[in-house]
């Protein structure tokens, strides 16, 4: 069950965005790769292992049949023996004649050996301090091994000696003396001082061993591999005494041969083997703290890591047992220690970037020094990252992906309150001299700041996922802009409207400076200082940074949604800017049109004069690009109003009234004002042909209507037949017949190439 939450929590990090669909078939990719990857590292492994436990159990088996040969020999040889004493008469007495003899040998011998131990005791003490004069060649190396072996084989000797008497007891080689007064003990224990000193040039030259191999002292080299392979000899005899006599120990006591010699493990390989994994340990901790401090230098902190393996391989291997395979053993020293050091790094989930980013970049690079020096990445176990390249990939670009999706929480957070608390000091005139909101900077630096992270990774992946997460949230950001100014809108649209008119104002200073900063985001200056928009530098920065199939594929398609919605948001901010007004400052008035009232007032001429005033006000403050935008949602809001009053209530166009006459008086004072437009004002003409084809549904005969309707069709194909009713319903002369005409009409289909005019579609 726990490992099912964790496939699930995994899923939901790696898909936490609907647009990361799109990376299912990239993951899938990935995954069966390092599937694939694992499934052969096992059975190479399995293989190995496989062949390693058909070796072994032959060597056991091989091994049980020559153990059970010797003992059967072995017991042949004692029946012989045994056989033997039988044959001959005189064969007690012999024996014990052969046997006092014998002892005598072993005793002579014995006593020969301690009186001579102190003089060559003394002569290796004199070497030693030779060689302490020359550590790094230390001539006398192989002289006192082989005289420290004979004393040990000595004092081991006698030690057996006498623990095989039948009173042995410790007082008794207490008390041996010789002829100076000195105690066999104090010899032996002088013996043990000497095994020390010995030990301690040993281990001295082990870890000078890369040291020694770089100077050329090739003799010192030789002579510590000949001490170390001698000592891993006899331990080996001493680990086959042990096993024969723990098996068979009443068959090896009856024979001397097998029990003559060292009688314990002295480790010399071992300790060899700890000296090259301790020197590589220390300056592990050393690249480690210099790692801490600054990652970007790690290839600087390793130089010395792939010099001493090169050094093994061209001069270290021929001066060392080939059963030893020395650059093997080195390297898998050093990998395993490599592999402690990344995997430290990899693990610690306080790492910062820099670390992070370090730690990913040195695999790559690693594998290729290694390669080098020939060992493959299959051959070096376990991997260095234990494959968790792309993990930490992925962690390394959530890292700077969860930067920039904090900080744009927390600019959106701020804007979202600033914008409810309806706080002037959250925009600001600019440069240029238009509002915009005082964020706009900070999002585009920060998008910047974390571009240049992503870019010092030298990595597409990392760069496009972290591109994908900006693109993200800045559609985000535009949602949210779209979902407060719908809900502020609310507030003045909606069936409880607001009638403040200080937070009118504030809310249309917002919405020119939102509509603002979307264009500033995207257009790019054309005049002489050529100045590039916030996304063209984006795309500029982006452009390096990601693969050619991203930067072709995916990239233009996300800059033009972006663009998109910038343009719809900034268009809705002016829309919904004029909406206002006609809200706020109109609303009376346009309960006035169509009814009796309306002859005699000169309400159109108020309402220029309003758009005059507030175009005083904001056309300076707005971009440039919208203040076209705005004259034409001024001109389609009052058109859409103009034509929608036909709902006003006591609305009523009698045959005997001048309506004709004054909906012409109210366009001239419309299109007075927006002639001085130029060409923009013709083209608010055209729209307005509308109330053409409105004043014809009005004074056609009734015979008539069902066409003049059929023609308003043919050149808006998406009035309302709602509204063309209501136009009929207000005709003094209205009749049922007049309006089952048109609806008739409404149900025949509209030719191809009729205009696509979209104003009448508003008008409901």
């Amino acid at each position: 069950m726990g490992e099912i939450e964790s496939a699930t929590a995994k899923l939901a990090e790696l898909l936490r965005h609907p647009e990361d669909l799109e990376k299912i078939a990239a993951l899938k990719a990935e995954f069966t790769r390092k599937k694939a990857a694992v499934d052969g590292q096992l059975r190479h492994g399995l293989k190995e292992q496989l062949e390693l436990t058909q070796s072994g159990m032959s060597s056991i088996t091989e091994g049980q049949r020559t153990v059970n040969l010797i003992k059967e020999e072995m017991m042949k040889i004692d029946k012989l023996c045994a056989e033997a004493q039988n044959m001959i008469q005189d064969f007690p007495h012999i024996n014990l004649v052969a046997q006092t003899h014998k002892n005598f040998e072993s005793v002579d011998k014995m006593r020969t050996d301690i009186q001579t131990f102190e003089e060559r005791l003394e002569t290796l003490e004199m070497l030693l301090g030779q060689d302490d004069e020359d550590p790094a060649n230390q001539p006398n190396l192989l002289q006192i091994h082989y005289g420290l072996t004979q004393l040990r084989d000595i004092r081991d000797e006698a030690m057996d000696q006498i623990k095989n008497t039948e009173d042995a007891s410790t007082e008794l080689i207490d008390n041996l003396t010789l002829e100076n007064g000195v105690t066999v003990q104090d010899l032996f224990a002088r013996l043990d001082e000497v095994i020390e000193w010995f030990d301690k040039h040993v281990g001295e030259a082990c870890l000078n061993l890369i040291e020694l191999v770089q100077s050329g002292n090739d003799g010192m080299v030789v002579r510590l591999a000949v001490v170390v392979e001698e000592e891993e000899k006899t331990d080996k005899k001493v680990q086959a005494l042990q096993d024969a006599q723990r098996e068979y120990k009443d068959l090896a006591s009856r024979f001397k041969s097998i029990t003559q010699g060292p009688k314990e493990i002295r480790g010399y390989k071992d300790k060899f083997i700890k000296s090259i994994e301790y020197v590589c340990s220390a300056q592990m901790a050393d690249a480690k703290e210099k790692f801490q401090e600054d990652p970007e230098k790690i290839d600087k902190y390793f130089k010395w890591y792939f010099n001493n393996l090169n050094t093994v391989k061209l001069g270290m291997v021929n001066l060392m047992p080939k059963k030893w395979k020395i650059l093997e053993t080195y390297t898998n020293i050093y990998h395993k220690q490599m592999h402690d050091f990344v995997m430290s790094f990899a693990e610690d989930e306080g790492l910062g970037p820099q670390y992070l980013l370090a730690v990913i970049n040195w695999v790559d690079k690693y594998y290729a020094k290694m390669n080098k020096l020939g060992f493959s990445e299959e051959d070096l176990q376990p991997h260095v990252i234990d494959n968790r390249s792309a993990e930490l990939i992925r962690t390394y670009r959530q890292v700077i992906i969860q930067a920039v999706d904090q900080y744009m929480d927390r600019i959106n957070t701020q804007d979202r309150k600033s914008f409810l608390d309806q706080e002037r000091t959250a925009y600001e005139i600019n440069a240029d001299g238009i509002f915009q909101t005082r964020s706009l900077g900070d999002v585009w630096a920060l998008f910047s700041q974390n571009l240049s992270v992503a870019a010092s990774s030298e990595r597409t992946d990392v760069a496009e996922g972290v591109v994908d997460s900006m693109f993200r949230a800045l559609i985000t950001r535009q949602r949210i802009w779209n979902q407060l100014i719908d809900e502020e809108k609310e507030k003045y649209s909606g069936p409880d409207p607001t009638l403040d008119g200080e937070g009118v104002a504030v809310f249309q200073e917002w919405l020119i400076a939102i509509a603002n900063d979307q264009i500033i985001s995207i257009d790019d200056e054309e005049d002489a200082s050529g100045r590039a928009s916030f996304v063209t530098v984006f795309e500029r920065e982006v452009t390096p940074l990601v693969s050619q199939t991203y930067m072709s594929d995916r990239l233009p398609s996300q800059i033009e949604e972006l663009k998109n919605g910038y343009i719809d948001i900034s268009s809705r901010c002016i829309q919904i800017f004029c909406q206002l007004i006609f809200l706020t400052d109109f609303k009376p008035i346009l309960s006035k049109f169509f009814t009796q009232e309306w002859y005699s007032r000169t309400d159109m001429a108020s309402i220029i004069i309003t758009f005059r005033d507030y175009l005083s006000d904001y056309e300076q403050q707005v971009h440039r690009s919208l203040r076209d935008l705005m004259i034409d949602s001024l001109a389609d809001e009052l058109l859409v109003q103009y034509l929608s009053a036909v709902r006003n209530k006591g609305a009523k166009f009698r045959r005997t009234d001048q309506f004709a006459a004054k909906m012409k008086d109210d366009l001239i004072t419309a299109f007075e004002f927006f002639s001085t437009y130029g060409p923009q004002g013709q083209e608010i003409k055209q729209r307005w042909r509308a109330v053409e084809f409105f004043l014809k549904l009005l004074e056609s005969d009734k015979s008539q209507v069902p066409f003049a309707f059929e023609d308003f069709k043919r050149n808006y194909r998406d009035v309302h037949i709602s509204w063309v009713e209501a136009v009929i319903r207000s005709r003094d002369d209205f009749e049922r017949s007049m309006l089952n005409a048109v609806k008739a009409k409404a149900a025949d289909p509209i030719a191809d190439d009729a205009p696509d005019d979209p104003i009448m579609g508003r008008v409901k």
